[in-house]
C-alpha cells in the first residue's frame, strides 16, 4: 500500500494552514499546534523539515514563527513531500540513487517502474500548495 506518512499529512496541513490565512506575518510553532491540533513538538519537527527544504522562512525573535517562502501556487505537492520524505520513487529502482537490487538484470521491471515513477512525480509537481487550499477536484477539472 502506497500511504503518506503522518508527519508529511502534518506537514502539508500546516503549509495549507498557512497559505490560508494569507498573512505576511509570521506565525509561531505555538499558534500552528493550537489551530491543527497537534503536539508543538510534532508541529516544530515539521516545521524545521519544511525550512530545511526552503518552503518555510523562520524568523527568529518576540514576533518571529515562519511564513511561506513562496507565493502557495509557487509551491508544488511533490517540493512538500521531497521536503518531509526525501526523493520520491515508487520503488528502489524508481530512486534517484539507481537500482542496488540483484534482481534487476532476471526482473525486467525498471523502466516500468521508472515510468510509473515519473507520472507519479508529475502529477504532483502539478498540484500546488494553493490548489491544496481548495477542492483538488474541482480546481483541476479546467485543466
Amino acid at each position: 500500500m502506497l500511504k503518506v506518512s503522518k508527519l508529511t499529512d502534518y506537514g502539508i496541513g500546516l503549509m495549507t494552514c498557512l497559505a490560508r490565512q494569507g498573512s505576511l506575518e509570521p506565525v509561531t510553532a505555538r499558534d500552528l499546534s493550537a489551530t491543527m491540533g497537534l503536539p508543538l513538538p510534532t508541529v516544530s519537527k515539521v516545521l524545521k523539515l519544511l525550512t530545511s527544504g526552503e518552503l518555510l522562512v523562520s524568523t527568529r525573535g518576540a514576533t518571529g514563527g515562519y511564513t511561506l517562502a513562496r507565493q502557495p501556487e509557487q509551491i508544488s505537492l511533490a517540493e512538500m513531500f521531497e521536503a518531509l520524505e526525501g526523493p520520491i520513487a515508487v520503488t528502489e529502482c524508481a530512486g534517484e540513487s539507481g537500482c542496488a537490487c540483484e534482481l534487476e538484470v532476471a526482473c525486467g521491471l525498471k523502466p516500468n517502474w521508472n515510468w510509473i515513477n515519473r507520472q507519479l512525480l508529475g502529477t504532483l509537481q502539478g498540484i500546488s500548495l494553493q490548489n491544496m487550499t481548495g477542492s483538488i477536484a474541482r480546481d483541476l477539472q479546467s485543466l
